[in-house]
């Protein structure tokens, strides 16, 4: 018995060696690295340990309120997160750079793997061992004397098996469903990643919260958001020219206090010549504007105050306060008034004499005290406790602060002093000290909206549905062989007496199955496929 040895040969004695570009070596084990299904693994384990800050800590694309509210109650740790990129997780840089990796890994994964599934699916079923006794599944039937590979198969196909006839022998194949769901898996992640990049790259977001009144308008421009992110290929001039006006907003409640149905009334204008026209949204339907789609997040109430100083000179507030998170739509803000008090002779105002009302609105004003939560999110019996404060309110100095609440830092130091509080409802006047009034007029409704436009999103919606089919077709789908083999009658006469027809079977993954799938096929051939209903039938 002799042997080949197929290594190749040694280069003959005193050749030169052939060098290897280590810039070349590196690339190519580095693109093997990547393209590793191990590297893949710990790509997506990545980027999923990556994405639990984006849902644990509030980000500034969907609520720059809770962002900023989290520089208050944690001023120490959010600048510090902040540098990290953890209020916008998912436009971050390393964010990025974990799925453009896993990008390309998948598609290194994916290409080999779809080439070599292109191969098999045109590759006949292989031939029958020659020992098919040794197989999982075996076993031995007689046929009629007429029986024959091609009848064999027929019935094999009525069952949708891929067939291939040899001479005396048959070949089967199923379940490449298994491999095909695999791969429609694999791209459909990457159309999903594809689909993330481009919302990022061509999107753009922004938050409003839109009080109602002309006077409040909002037209469509950067400038006009309380927070605005665009992509790296938007620019300003790109976002579709638009201005709302809300109209009118409507709520309704359960009988347990729980919301059952937002929808705000605007009037859209377009800018561009068409029509001024009346639109209704919802919280579950998003008012369609071109390309640009508006998302109502949120309600509350804007106070109207208006104060009247020393001197008679009046000025209104209906700054909107925000909701403090229980469901009675209990608010706190300010109406702070800088230019009071000044001096109509000599056009001057002592930097002492400003003027703010911290407060707490109650859509639902308990009866009797403390109050400071609502009873119930409706205007049924609307107040507002306030709590006056006069000196100076920290404006002048440039530092920039929030519009919601006054700086305690002057309150520490003396600068701004408490003169008094009171509850208000509704047309009621409060006189201070110094003789200046303040009168509680009444509420204009607010709405929290979110303009967007997320380019990927059809691509995103497609791919998720194809990633699940495929996921399905993967776990579901068996791939399978079987083999028949028809013997000669006994004695090698077609006459002397019966055909043999041995069944062979291996399942190519596990499938507790398959024993029973292999019976009732070798039961479909014994009757030839036509007692069998399931022959004619057919079943994967």
């Amino acid at each position: 018995m002799t042997t080949v040895d197929d290594r190749p040969a040694a280069p003959p004695a005193g050749a030169p060696r052939r060098r290897v570009n280590p810039v070349l070596a590196l690339l190519r084990n580095s693109w093997r690295q990547l393209t590793s299904m191990r590297t893949a693994l710990i790509l997506l384990f990545l980027l999923a340990i990556a994405a639990i800050p984006g849902s644990v800590l509030p980000q500034r694309g969907v609520s720059p309120e809770k962002v900023n509210q989290y520089f208050v109650d944690h001023p120490d740790l959010a600048p510090r997160l902040q540098q990290l990129g953890m209020f916008e997780v998912f436009g971050s840089v390393w964010f990025s750079a974990i799925y453009l990796l896993l990008f390309t890994s998948l598609i290194g994964c994916i290409l080999p793997r779809a080439r070599d599934h292109v191969r098999a699916l045109r590759m006949r079923p292989p031939a029958a061992p020659k020992r098919l006794e040794r197989l999982p599944q075996h076993a031995v039937l007689e046929a009629p004397a007429a029986a024959d590979p091609e009848a064999i198969a027929a019935v094999l196909r009525r069952r949708r098996w891929r067939v291939t006839v040899r001479g005396n022998e048959v070949s089967a194949e199923k379940g490449y469903l298994k491999e095909t769901g695999n791969l429609l898996f694999h791209v459909s992640l990457v159309a999903v990643l594809l689909g993330v990049a481009t919302g990022s790259w061509y999107g753009w977001h922004g938050n409003k919260l839109l009080t109602a009144g002309a006077d409040n308008a909002f037209c469509n421009s950067r400038q006009q958001y309380a927070e605005a992110t665009l992509g790296p290929r938007v620019d300003s001039a790109d976002l579709p020219p638009f201005c709302l006006t809300l109209d009118r907003f409507d709520a309704r409640y359960l009988s347990s206090g729980q919301p059952s149905r937002y929808a705000a009334t605007v009037t859209v204008d377009h800018l561009d010549g068409r029509p001024v026209r009346a639109e209704s949204f919802s919280v579950n339907s998003p008012l369609r504007l071109g390309s640009a789609n508006v998302y109502l997040l949120g309600h509350g109430y804007a106070p109207v105050l208006r104060y009247t100083d020393r001197y008679g000179r009046s000025q209104t507030s209906d700054e909107p306060f925000l909701t403090t998170g229980d469901a009675t739509v209990t608010e706190e803000g300010v109406a702070a008034f800088p230019d009071a008090n000044v001096d109509p002779k000599t056009r001057t105002r002592a930097p002492d004499q400003q003027v703010a009302f911290d407060g707490i609105y109650m859509p639902t004003t308990p009866d009797e005290g403390p109050f400071n939560r609502s009873t119930w999110p409706e205007e049924r019996n609307p107040g507002i406790f306030l709590v006056a404060y006069r000196g100076n309110l920290g404006l002048d100095a440039g530092i920039p602060g929030s519009v919601y609440k006054l700086d305690q830092r002057q309150i520490d130091n003396g600068k701004l002093k408490q003169v008094g509080e009171k509850l208000l409802r509704p047309g009621e006047k409060w006189t201070l000290d110094d003789g200046s009034t303040l009168e509680f007029v009444g509420t204009k409704p607010y709405v929290n909206i979110s303009v967007r436009y997320a380019p990927g999103q059809t691509l995103l919606l497609v791919a998720c549905v194809t990633l699940l089919l495929g996921l399905m077709g993967s776990l579901f789908a068996r791939r399978r062989r079987v083999w028949f083999r028809v013997s000669p009658p006994v004695g090698g006469s077609p006459t002397s007496g019966s055909s043999l027809v041995e069944a062979g079977g291996l399942p190519r993954t596990e499938h507790p199955g398959f024993a029973d799938e292999f019976a009732q096929l070798v039961a479909a051939v014994s009757d030839d496929g036509r007692d069998d209903p399931r022959a004619r039938e057919g079943e994967e």
